[in-house]
């Protein structure tokens, strides 16, 4: 159980805005306020001032397709105390499913901090970390990148490379075996506020919780003597608290980070937070509709010549750039789908009301 004992919820991160909207809530309900701390895919486990509670979705919620994930602010109804409702949530970290459905998966909510975490060592990817950053400007969270198992590697020539593709981002880089960098990464995970861990299977995610709360909270394996890869045993997706304040999320690894538009289609947006190297050099350009296919005064073009601007990153950007618009096209056009058939299923009602007027 990721928290076990009531807790203070302000220390989970209830506060004014919070009780705002709980307040505008049915108050003949006797409805009581709580955080989803664990999902374990088929029950969620809901903190309150009381106690920590499983937790069911109410009927009504599993028809609407409500998905509830870690973070959420939710209400219990009795007797049962089943999650009748989602309180609004200041930010989502999302994805596109791995199935071939064009859906949305949020990974956590109400995040106040990401930590991408990614290895020092030999599966240390660069246009990894360029695909988890777009995700986290999207998510409207503040990232942070950890540069784990520092021992490992030449911490100091990656975090130059992360520096480079991420000006402004705080980069801190972890060694659990040295028990280096903790605190410079414990200074940014101050009381009241949310962070979670987002990264792939083996990077060191478990031992980095386990270090910053003080407990032995999730199990993991020895690092693998031929690849010196750590053994990701993270099955789902807890939020636990954090000595002097504050949470930390961790999350199974993840294979592959699917980039999700969203229905306010702000991927764009930040991919251009991503990459703001390019969105600067963009906005030289002498034309405001550059395509940067050969046109004149191209700054792109003249950044790639000069050596200013990486073909990799170039590439990169324009990857995830297809990528976005792909998915905001299915997006649409699934949208479009629903639209037509609730149109006919409100043809058809209206229509069998009329047959049944006339046979009277």
């Amino acid at each position: 159980m990721p928290i076990d004992a009531p807790a203070r919820l302000d220390e989970l991160g209830w506060n004014l805005a919070l009780q705002g909207e709980f307040d505008a809530l049915d108050p003949a309900a006797e409805l009581e306020v709580g955080r989803v701390v664990a999902d374990h895919g088929v029950r969620f486990l809901v903190a309150t001032s009381s106690a920590v509670v499983p937790a069911p979705l109410q009927p009504a919620l599993r028809r609407g397709g409500r998905e509830v994930a870690v973070g959420d602010w939710v209400t219990l109804r009795p007797p049962d105390g089943a999650i009748s409702a989602v309180l609004p949530r200041r930010t989502a970290i999302s994805r596109r499913t791995p199935d071939p459905a064009t859906r949305e998966q949020v990974l956590a909510a109400n995040v106040d901090l990401i930590l991408i975490a990614t290895a020092v060592d030999g599966d240390f990817n660069i246009r990894r970390l360029e695909r988890m950053l777009t995700v986290a400007y999207q998510s409207g969270a503040d990232p942070v990148i950890v540069l784990t198992k520092a021992d490992l590697g030449d911490a100091a020539a990656r975090r130059a490379e992360v520096e480079a593709i991420a000006p402004g981002v705080p980069v801190v880089a972890v060694s659990a075996y040295q028990r280096s960098g903790l605190d410079e990464l414990r200074a940014h995970l101050e009381p009241g506020r949310t962070a979670v861990l987002l990264g792939q299977s083996g990077v060191g995610k478990s031992t980095l919780v386990n270090l910053l709360t003080g407990r032995e909270r999730q199990r993991t394996r020895t690092v693998h003597e031929a690849t010196g890869q750590g053994r990701h045993t993270t099955s789902h997706r807890e939020l636990m608290p954090l000595p002097g304040g504050g949470c930390v999320i961790d999350t199974p690894g993840l294979r592959e980070v699917r980039l999700w538009d969203g229905e306010a289609g702000d991927g764009l947006g930040a991919l251009d937070d991503a990459f703001s190297d390019i969105e600067d050099l963009a906005r030289q350009c002498r034309f405001s509709d550059c395509a940067h296919q050969g046109e004149p005064g191209c700054a792109i073009a003249r950044a790639l010549e000069s050596g200013e601007l990486a073909p990799e990153r170039w590439n990169s950007y324009l990857k995830l750039e297809r990528e976005l618009h792909s998915i905001s096209a299915r997006v649409d056009a699934r949208a479009r789908g629903e639209e037509r058939r609730r149109w006919r299923s409100i043809r058809r009602e209206a229509a069998d009301r009329e047959a049944a007027k006339r046979y009277r």
